[in-house]
């Protein structure tokens, strides 16, 4: 029998996963736990403190850990909640984050920030210990933890809220939900990809504009470094000013006060560009968060394509099934087969076995069919989930980019009245000579 080809645009999507249990969330840094009455909480990483002690291995190591503090905004009753705080380290977000993936994988999960720069100027220190480094990633998972709370799917998770209110064995019951053997393999997940017979044009645009989102930023970001050395070699030289004015001042009677003030402001000119790269690459993270939400872009499309390779895995095992039982009910056999080849050689098989076979066959495709009906609806509701997320992502992402792309002009600007400025200044002086 012939089976109808699968519909294209009623192709895979899984059934949402369910929450492990959290009600409803609020605006921004806001969530909600019933079992515990609170109505509203705020959410910060306020410290970062270098620390040493053993890893798995028994083995010294020396790692940064992040102070989260949690407020109650309001509770049941109309009375505050004192603020509750722990100390995470980098690896317990980051186990947070794969546990997110796996347990919601049609959605757009946020990104961690870096765990060491890249894209620096070369006077910024690369090391992931320095503290101008650490005080910006610490900014970064404070973002990150504010994204997953302003999510109306992420905040409701159980496993979200004991991050940030229970310390001692959080690990343990993160572990004991058995997230790592859920997850998809590297290696299925790209058999997937090549194999996927009638991909959905909708997630295969995605991981294009995913590619070139990725793309777009990696370039601006080392287009902003080499611009950074530039400009960096420039404010130096002005320091060089600076000196050559006061050393001049030393020798001149006249023109000495002129020059002394002349050269102050060339100094003080020099030395702003520190402070000012150092707010550049804040604009920067913000960058940079874009460009690691390229990849979780691209794992909703890999999780598709999982969906979508075992949905025509399925189609093609009942197709298979339904010939077999069609060839077995009329005795012809239309495709070269051992089976074929070996009931040649031996002979027929009895009514009896044959009627065993077409029996256990039937069974067999009438739980394909509801297995291929399972994996339809499921894949319906994946994409349904998916998109509506992805279009909440691509809303948020025009949005926060806008507002840095116009804040890192701003500054450009206020930079450049500052050095209209030290020289209108420094003119002024060469005039009173």
């Amino acid at each position: 029998m012939e089976q109808a080809p699968l519909d294209p645009e009623r192709q895979l999507q899984p059934a949402p996963i369910e929450p492990l249990g959290l009600p409803d969330s609020g605006l921004e840094a806001t969530m909600t736990e019933n079992n515990f009455g609170l109505k509203k909480i705020e959410i910060s990483v306020s410290e970062a403190e270098k620390r040493t002690g053993r890893n798995a291995m028994n083995m010294q190591e020396t790692y940064t850990a992040y102070l989260i503090e949690t407020r109650s905004v309001e509770h049941t009753d109309g009375q505050s909640v004192l603020t509750d705080s722990l100390w995470r380290r980098y690896s317990e977000f980051e186990l947070l984050r794969n546990y997110l993936l796996v347990y919601y994988p049609h959605v757009v999960v946020p990104p961690l920030p870096e765990k060491r720069a890249e894209f620096v100027w070369h006077k910024l220190s690369a090391d992931n210990m320095d503290p101008d480094f650490v005080e910006r990633r610490r900014i970064g998972l404070e973002n990150f933890l504010l994204r997953i709370a302003s999510h109306p799917i992420l905040c409701r998770d159980k496993i979200f809220y004991l991050f940030l209110t229970q310390e001692g064995n959080w690990k343990e019951t993160v572990n004991e939900t058995g997230f790592q053997l859920k997850a998809d393999s590297r290696l299925k997940a790209l058999n997937a990809t090549f194999r996927v017979k009638n991909p959905d044009k909708r997630f295969t645009e995605l991981k294009h504009y995913s590619d070139e989102l990725q793309s777009v930023i990696s370039h601006l970001l080392r287009v902003r470094a080499r611009v950074a050395d530039r400009l960096y070699g420039v404010y130096k030289v002005h320091g060089n000013y600076g000196r050559v004015f006061s050393e001049w001042s030393a020798i001149e009677k006249e023109m000495g006060d002129g020059l002394q003030s002349a050269g102050h402001h060339m100094d003080v000119y020099a030395s702003s560009i520190d402070d000012i790269l150092e707010d550049e690459e804040h604009y920067a993270d913000q960058l940079k968060e874009y460009l690691f939400y390229a990849e979780a872009l691209r794992a909703v499309c890999r999780k598709h394509e999982l969906m979508q390779y075992d949905l025509e895995m399925a189609a093609q095992d009942l197709a298979s099934k339904k010939q077999q039982c069609e060839e077995l009910a009329t005795g012809t056999v239309r495709t070269f087969s051992l089976k074929g080849m070996t009931t040649k050689l031996f002979g027929q098989e009895t009514p009896e076995q044959r009627e065993a076979r077409i029996k256990v066959l039937e069974e067999q495709i009438n739980e394909g069919e509801q297995q291929l009906k399972s994996k339809n609806l499921e894949g319906r509701e994946f994409v349904k989930n998916a998109w509506a997320d992805i279009e909440r992502f691509k809303e948020q992402k025009n949005r926060d980019l806008k507002e840095a792309l116009i804040s890192y002009a701003v500054m450009q600007i206020s930079m450049c009245k500052k050095g209209i400025q030290v020289w209108t200044n420094a003119k002024e002086c060469f005039s009173k000579m």
